[in-house]
C-alpha cells in the first residue's frame, strides 16, 4: 500500500489525557477483553460440540460470537497497550488496515444480527414452515451473504479513504481509525465524501436497525394471541436478540448517521459497539437462554448433569 502523502504514521489522542485516568481504563479494558474472549470461545465451543449447532439460532450465533471476537480485537489491544504508552503512534499502513477490518467485521456483525431476527421471525410466525425455510443450505447461503456484504461495506469505506491526501497535522481525536476521524485531517474538501460514509454506514445501518424494528413488531403482534406460557417463552427468546441489537446499533447510528462532523461524546459512544456490546453479548445470550445454559452444563459439566438425572 503505497501512501502518496507526506503521513506516514497518525498520533491517536485516546480517551484521556490524565495518567491516572489512563492506568484506570487499561486495568478496566484488559478485564473486558479477557471476558470477551471467555465468553465468546465459551458459547462457541459449547455450540460447536453439541447439538445446539444444528439449529439456526445457535449456528449464527456462533458466527455472531467468532465476528465479536475478530471485530473488538482489531481495536482493544491497541487501545490497551496505548493507554501506558505515549505517544500514542500508528502507521499510516496499518491505520489503513484497522479501518478495513474493523468495517468488515462490523458489517458482518450488523448482517447477522438481521438473519438471527429473521429466524426468530419464521421461528414463531411461521413455524410450520420454519424447518423447510431455515434449512441448513439457507443458514449457509445466509452466512455467505452476511460475509459478501461486509466485505463490499469495507471495501466502499476503505476506497473513500486510502486515496484522501493527508498534509498534516497527523492527530486523530480517537482511540482507533475511524472514517470520520481521519476525515477532519484530510487536506481537501470531504463534504462529499462525508455524504457517501452517509449513505454507506449511516443509512445501512438506519435502514437494517429499521428491518430489526419492524420484524420485532411483527413477532409482538404474532404472538399477542399465544397462551400465556407459550408467548412467555417466545418473547424470552427475542429479548436477548433484541438487547445485544439495542446495544449495537443505538450507538452506531448515533455517530454514522449525521454529516461529517465529529464530537468528543463519539469515542464513548464508540466503546459501546466496539467493547461493550461484545463482553456482554455471552452473558446476555448464556443467561437469559435456558438451552444456552443447559448446553454449556453439559459441556462443561457433563458429571454434575449425569448425577442430576440419576436423582430425577
Amino acid at each position: 500500500m503505497e501512501n502518496r502523502n507526506n503521513v506516514t504514521v497518525f498520533i491517536l489522542r485516546g480517551l484521556s489525557q490524565n495518567k491516572n485516568i489512563e492506568v484506570v481504563l487499561f486495568v478496566f479494558f484488559l478485564f473486558c477483553y479477557i471476558a470477551i474472549w471467555m465468553g465468546n470461545v465459551l458459547i462457541m465451543v459449547s455450540i460447536t460440540c453439541t447439538q445446539l449447532i444444528d439449529q439456526p439460532m445457535y449456528f449464527f450465533l456462533n458466527y455472531l460470537s467468532l465476528s465479536d471476537l475478530c471485530y473488538t480485537s482489531t481495536v482493544t489491544p491497541k487501545l490497551t497497550t496505548d493507554l501506558l504508552t505515549e505517544p500514542k503512534i500508528i502507521s499510516y499502513n496499518n491505520c489503513m488496515m484497522q479501518l478495513f477490518i474493523m468495517h468488515f467485521f462490523g458489517g458482518i456483525e450488523i448482517l447477522i444480527l438481521t438473519g438471527m431476527a429473521y429466524d426468530r421471525y419464521v421461528a414463531i410466525c411461521k413455524p410450520l414452515h420454519y424447518p423447510t425455510i431455515m434449512s441448513r443450505q439457507r443458514c449457509n447461503r445466509t452466512l455467505m451473504a452476511c460475509c459478501t456484504g461486509g466485505l463490499l461495506h469495507t471495501a466502499s469505506q476503505f476506497l473513500l479513504t486510502i486515496f484522501l491526501p493527508f498534509c498534516g497535522p497527523n492527530e486523530i481525536d480517537h482511540y482507533f481509525c475511524d472514517v470520520y476521524p481521519l476525515l477532519k485531517l484530510a487536506c481537501t474538501d470531504t463534504y462529499k465524501i462525508g455524504l457517501l460514509v452517509i449513505a454507506n454506514s449511516g443509512l445501512i445501518g438506519l435502514i437494517t436497525f429499521v428491518i430489526l424494528m419492524v420484524s420485532y413488531c411483527l413477532i409482538l403482534y404474532t404472538i399477542r394471541v399465544y397462551p400465556a406460557e407459550s408467548r412467555a417463552r417466545g418473547l424470552s427468546k427475542c429479548s436477548s436478540h433484541l438487547t445485544v441489537v439495542v446495544l449495537f446499533f443505538v450507538p452506531v447510528l448515533f455517530i454514522y448517521i449525521r454529516p461529517n462532523v465529529t464530537f468528543p461524546e463519539d469515542k464513548v459512544f464508540s466503546l459501546f459497539y466496539t467493547i461493550i456490546a461484545p463482553m456482554f453479548n455471552p452473558l446476555i445470550y448464556t443467561l437469559r437462554n435456558l438451552e444456552m445454559k443447559n448446553a454449556i452444563r453439559k459441556m462443561w459439566y457433563p458429571q454434575m448433569t449425569l448425577e442430576r438425572k440419576r436423582v430425577l
